[in-house]
Formats: C-alpha cells, sequence, structure tokens
C-alpha cells in the first residue's frame, strides 16, 4: 500500500508557484546580485556561488550554471572579434604576429570580463523560472515519481 495517495501528489505538482520577475532577476544577475532581493552578492569569489545570499538568506546552491557561461561567453567573444579581426585583415593585411599581439589579449580580457557576469545571469533565470532546486516542490515531485516508477 502507497504511503500517498495519488489524489494528494496530483494537487501537489499542480499548485502554482508566485510568479518572479525575470528581467529583474536577470539584471540583478549581471552585476552578481542575488535574484531576490538584488542587495547581497550572488558570489563569493571570481566564480563560486555563495550558497545563501548573505542579506535575504536565498539559497543559491541550487544553480546548475554547469558549462552554459563558458559556452555564451565564447559566443559572444567570437561574434565580436571574428568580425574586427577579418576588418583589420582586409584593410591592413597585418603579419600574423601582429593579429596574435592584438587579439588574444582582447579576446582573454574579454572573456574574464564576461564570466561572471554571465554565470549571474543564468543562475538568476534559473531562479526566476524555479529551475533545478530553485523549485520548491522539486524534492517532492521527485520521491513522487521515483515511488511511481514514471
Amino acid at each position: 500500500m502507497e504511503s500517498e495517495s495519488p489524489k494528494s501528489g496530483i494537487e501537489w505538482t499542480q499548485s502554482r508557484l508566485p510568479p518572479r520577475d525575470l528581467k529583474k532577476a536577470m539584471l540583478r544577475g549581471l552585476f552578481g546580485r542575488c535574484p531576490n532581493c538584488g542587495k547581497g552578492a550572488m558570489f563569493r569569489a571570481f566564480l563560486k556561488v555563495n550558497d545563501n545570499c548573505p542579506v535575504c538568506n536565498e539559497a543559491l546552491h541550487h544553480q546548475r550554471a554547469d558549462d552554459a557561461p563558458p559556452y555564451f561567453v565564447m559566443l559572444i567573444v567570437g561574434h565580436v572579434i571574428v568580425p574586427i579581426v577579418l576588418a583589420v585583415e582586409l584593410a591592413f593585411h597585418p603579419a600574423y604576429w601582429v593579429h596574435a599581439v592584438l587579439w588574444a589579449p582582447l579576446a582573454i580580457a574579454m572573456t574574464l570580463i564576461l564570466l561572471t557576469p554571465v554565470k549571474g545571469v543564468i543562475i538568476a533565470v534559473q531562479w526566476a523560472n524555479y529551475m533545478h532546486g530553485f523549485d520548491p516542490r522539486g524534492d517532492a515531485e521527485d520521491q513522487l515519481l521515483k515511488t511511481r516508477k514514471l
């Protein structure tokens, strides 16, 4: 005999959560602030996320940014630098060493500057959409699915 009736599980999974302002959360994440209050720091180091917001105590350890920030940063940096490199090559025909001296430091600098803001935005999007561990129903839903083997 199951400990939970199907009706209680269905009611739990269909309950609505209050909407969160995605734009406001993304802007806060861009500046490395807590997506909930906008005052606390999201990061305790360069890319290390605080477990909880130091101001409002919002749990941030659930985030699953994984490989998304580097992917989006490579996409952005590539789309900015490649057209400039091509324009310089067509206009001036510099030697390869000039390209290396110009573009390698620029690419590295842009990457380091963009990594933290992009990761902040991704975490804020997860928070605003109740993704991964940011959904308070997540653990109960996972347990319900495991017990029913769906």
